[in-house]
């Protein structure tokens, strides 16, 4: 009997032990919930600075799209024929006239002839080739399934 009681003794924690495992447990729980809460802090951050230069990238576009409407402004200002006959008035050109012109024949020349794209006998495009089983509805699908089982039980 003396025997079990040293094993019963020595198998039993102090009561000290016992508290402390409750107290690890009783901390473990504010400790756990603060690595999600940091886990969380850190996920919301990430996305916010991704939303936010997204923010700033549409920006850039936008800003980048008025720069090059401005630019193409100017560039048709520029280009435009008013402008052109001043520029070229300036410079000291005059249009030309039929005097002025010398036409010049080049043997063995020869013009490039226009590019013709269109396929000559077809005039009207060709139709997709699309399978009946696509082009079928599931309202038919089922009533030709169910057709051939109620013609097969009827015999004539």
């Amino acid at each position: 009997m003396n025997n079990v009681t040293q094993i019963v003794q020595k198998v039993r924690q102090a009561p000290w032990r016992v508290q402390r495992q409750w107290i690890g447990l009783f901390l473990l729980a504010p400790v756990f919930m603060a690595m999600v809460a940091g886990i969380y802090l850190n996920v919301t951050v990430r996305a916010t600075l991704a939303g936010r230069e997204i923010q700033i990238l549409r920006n850039n576009i936008t800003t980048n799209q008025h720069i090059n409407a401005d630019l193409e402004t100017q560039l048709a200002g520029l280009i435009s024929i008013e402008a052109m006959q001043q520029r070229a008035e300036s410079l000291g050109f005059q249009p030309a006239s039929l005097d002025d012109m010398t036409y010049v024949d080049v043997p063995e020349y020869v013009a490039q002839s226009a590019v013709d794209l269109s396929t000559p006998g077809i005039t009207k495009p060709a139709a997709p080739v699309i399978l009946p089983e696509y082009t079928e509805s599931w309202f038919d699908y089922f009533m030709n399934q169910q057709a051939p089982s109620a013609s097969a039980g009827v015999q004539p």
